[in-house]
């Protein structure tokens, strides 16, 4: 029904998003082809042809790959924002909340990976400025939002509280700080985890450092190739603290 009403996507499109979806996933390393092919039954021969787009599936093992990702029809659809990428109804803006990994992978935050919404005032996220990201970070869905359970907000306690929510904008991805004098807090990938950190880069290394002195200061490494807006997954640019 979704591909029948839906002029931008038919079966061959939809088979494209579905293996550019598993891909990514098997890039980040919460699947594999060995384990696809236990959860749908189809054999891991079968699958790699379709993973280089050399087989196509029918509907059928469209609906059993689908079933074992967790995955709609609708999730393989675009995601249409408007221009920045926000959802404005002329009173509010509105940023999905959504999970760790959502957030650090997901260049388009699927319908089923919103958690619930958070709404602001009209307006108000096209006055946040970031500088122009570099690449492929241009495409992605510029604003979203992650609840921060107690564990991970105590390094950054009183600025982040347990059960808070930080509104990332992931086109920014510069240590060009925001405000004059002020630090940026980020959101920063180390391995497939999300931290809230401020962050500075020297010697090849990535500093993380909380709020909470208690807590350590961390060094992560920037291989070769790459530079610290690769470990950045955006700056935090509201905190939504519980009161």
């Amino acid at each position: 029904m979704l591909v029948a009403n839906d002029p931008q996507m038919n079966f061959t499109q939809m088979h494209e998003h579905l293996r550019l979806e598993l891909l990514r996933r098997i890039e980040r390393g919460s699947l594999s082809v060995s384990l696809l092919a236990r959860q749908t039954g189809f054999g891991q021969s079968h699958l790699s042809n379709f993973l280089r787009s050399r087989k196509q599936l029918s509907l059928e093992g469209l609906d059993r790959v689908l079933t074992s990702q967790c995955l709609s029809a609708g999730d393989l659809l675009p995601v249409r924002m408007r221009a920045a990428n926000l959802a404005d109804d002329g009173e509010s803006s509105t940023v999905p909340v959504v999970s760790y990994s959502a957030a650090l992978f997901e260049k388009e935050i699927r319908p089923s990976a919103i958690q619930t919404l958070v709404r602001l005032p009209a307006g108000s996220l096209k006055a946040v400025h970031a500088p122009p990201p570099p690449g492929k970070r241009r495409t992605w869905q510029r604003f979203v939002a992650v609840r921060v359970p107690s564990a991970d907000a105590r390094p950054m306690e009183p600025v982040v509280s347990p059960d808070a929510i930080a509104l990332i904008d992931r086109h920014y991805i510069s240590l060009v700080a925001y405000r004059p004098n002020r630090p940026n807090l980020y959101a920063v990938r180390r391995e497939s985890q999300l931290l809230l950190r401020y962050a500075d880069f020297r010697l090849r290394r990535l500093i993380l450092r909380p709020y909470n002195a208690t807590f350590p200061i961390e060094l992560v490494e920037v291989g070769d190739g790459k530079s610290p807006s690769d470990l950045l997954v955006g700056r935090v640019a509201l905190i939504f603290n519980e009161t």
